[in-house]
C-alpha cells in the first residue's frame, strides 16, 4: 500500500475506533456516568450528529488543499477525544462525544477524493477501499481493544489512546500525503449542485435506511452477545474482533467487485447480507455459535458497502461538489446510525429488553435500503455506454 493510503488509513481507523468503540463500553459508560443503557445510546447518537454538523466545514474549506483539510479533522479529532478521556457525567460526554463526530463526514468525503485522486486508473474502488481499511481493522482491533481496557483497566484509555493516535496521523499526513489541488471552486451554491438531481437522493436514502437498520442492533451488540448469547464479558472483546474481521474481508472484496461489476448493485447484495443477518437476529435461538456467525456476517456486509457508495456518491458530485458528496455518505450513514440507536432502543423498552426484537426494528429499514439500491442499479447502472465507445474506422 502507497504511504499515502496508510495515512489516511490512520485517519479513518482513529474516527472509525472513536465511533465504534462506544458500543464495546456502553455498560461501563453508563455506570460510570450514572445511566441505563438505552440512554447511554445517546453517547452513539451525540457522535452521529457531530458528524451530520462537522459536514458544513467542507462548505467553507473548499478551496483549502485536501492534505490541510485532513490535518485540521485530525486536531479535532484529538480535541474531541482527549475531552471523552475526562468526562465526568453525562452532559460532559455527550458534548465530547459531538466534537469527536465533528470531522467524520468530512475527513471521508476528503480521504475518498484523495484516494480516488491518487489511484491507478481503472483500481479507484480498491484505493478507497485501501482507506477505508483503517475503519475495518479500527473494528478488528481498536475496538476489542478499547473493550478489554474498560473490563480490565479504565474505558477512559481508550479514548486517551485515541486522542495519541490522532496526533501521530498528523506526522503522518504532513509526512506522506502529496499535495492534491483543491477541487473546483464552484461556489457554496456549486457544492450542492448535484442534490437537483434524484439519483444521489435514492443512494442516501438507501444508506441512512441500511445503517438504520442495522444499528437497531449494532448499537447493543455488547449486551446482545451476553443477555442472548450467553457469553461472558470477558469474552465479547474477542466477539468485537470477530466482527472487525468481517468488516475487513466485506471491505476488500466489496472494493474489489465493485471495479469489476457495479457499485450499487455491489452495495445491494453487501446490504442484502446484512437484512439476512437481522432476520435471523429475530428467528434463530439465541446461543454461542448462532451470535458468532451473526456478529460476523452482518459486520461483513456493514463494510461490504462502503467502498461502492463513496464511490458512488463522489462521481455524483464531479463538478465542484466531490467533497460534501462523498461527506455526505457519512451524513447519511451516522444519521441512520442515530436513529438506528434511538429505534433499538425503543425495540428494547416495548418487548421487556428481549434483545432479539433489536432485528425486528432494523428488518423494514434494511428491507428498504436494498430495494433502493436494486433499483438505482436498474435504472442507473445498465446502460453498457457500449454507444459512446464507437469510433469511425476509414478503409
Amino acid at each position: 500500500m502507497k504511504k499515502s493510503l496508510l495515512a489516511l488509513a490512520a485517519g479513518a481507523f482513529i474516527l472509525g475506533a472513536a465511533e465504534f468503540v462506544m458500543m464495546g463500553i456502553l455498560p461501563q459508560a453508563a455506570e460510570a456516568t450514572g445511566v441505563d443503557i438505552p440512554t447511554a445510546g445517546h453517547y452513539i447518537s451525540a457522535y452521529a450528529i457531530g458528524v451530520c454538523i462537522g459536514t458544513l466545514i467542507l462548505v467553507f474549506g473548499r478551496k483549502v488543499p485536501p492534505k490541510n483539510l485532513i490535518i485540521l479533522f485530525m486536531a479535532i479529532a484529538l480535541a474531541g477525544n482527549l475531552l471523552s478521556a475526562v468526562s465526568l457525567n453525562a452532559p460532559m460526554l455527550i458534548a465530547a462525544r459531538f466534537i469527536s463526530g465533528l470531522p467524520h463526514g468530512a475527513f471521508f468525503g476528503t480521504a475518498t477524493l484523495v484516494a480516488k485522486t491518487l489511484a491507478e486508473k481503472g483500481k479507484e474502488a480498491q484505493s478507497v477501499a485501501a482507506m477505508v481499511t483503517g475503519q475495518t481493522v479500527a473494528n478488528m482491533l481498536g475496538v476489542p481493544a478499547g473493550t478489554l481496557m474498560a473490563e480490565s483497566l479504565s474505558w477512559r484509555l481508550a479514548f486517551a489512546i485515541l486522542a495519541a493516535w490522532a496526533a501521530m496521523t498528523i506526522v503522518l499526513t504532513i509526512a506522506w500525503i502529496p499535495y492534491v489541488a483543491p477541487i473546483k471552486d464552484a461556489g457554496i451554491a456549486g457544492q450542492f449542485r448535484f442534490l437537483t438531481r434524484s439519483g444521489p437522493w435514492v443512494i442516501l436514502a438507501a444508506v441512512f435506511t441500511g445503517n438504520a437498520g442495522v444499528f437497531c442492533w449494532w448499537s447493543y451488540v455488547s449486551p446482545w452477545l451476553q443477555k442472548t448469547g450467553g457469553w461472558s464479558s470477558d469474552l465479547v472483546p474477542f466477539l468485537m474482533m470477530l466482527a472487525g474481521f468481517g468488516m475487513v474481508v466485506g471491505g476488500q472484496l466489496g472494493g474489489k467487485l465493485t471495479d469489476a461489476w457495479r457499485p450499487a448493485g455491489t452495495a445491494a447484495l453487501g446490504q442484502a447480507f446484512s437484512m439476512l443477518g437481522l432476520i435471523m437476529v429475530l428467528l434463530v435461538p439465541g446461543n454461542r455459535v448462532t451470535t458468532a456467525v451473526l456478529t460476523f456476517l452482518i459486520a461483513f456486509g456493514l463494510f461490504f458497502i462502503s467502498a461502492p457508495q463513496q464511490l458512488l456518491m463522489t462521481q455524483a458530485g464531479v463538478g465542484g461538489g466531490e467533497l460534501i458528496a462523498g461527506a455526505a455518505v457519512q451524513v447519511a450513514f451516522n444519521f441512520g446510525n442515530a436513529v438506528g440507536s434511538i429505534v433499538g432502543g425503543a425495540m428494547l423498552n416495548a418487548f421487556a429488553m428481549d434483545y432479539r426484537f433489536t432485528g425486528l426494528g432494523g428488518l423494514p429499514l434494511a428491507l428498504l435500503s436494498v430495494g433502493l439500491l436494486t433499483f438505482y442499479s436498474w435504472r442507473c447502472e445498465t446502460d453498457t455506454e457500449a454507444a459512446k465507445r464507437l469510433r469511425e474506422v476509414r478503409v
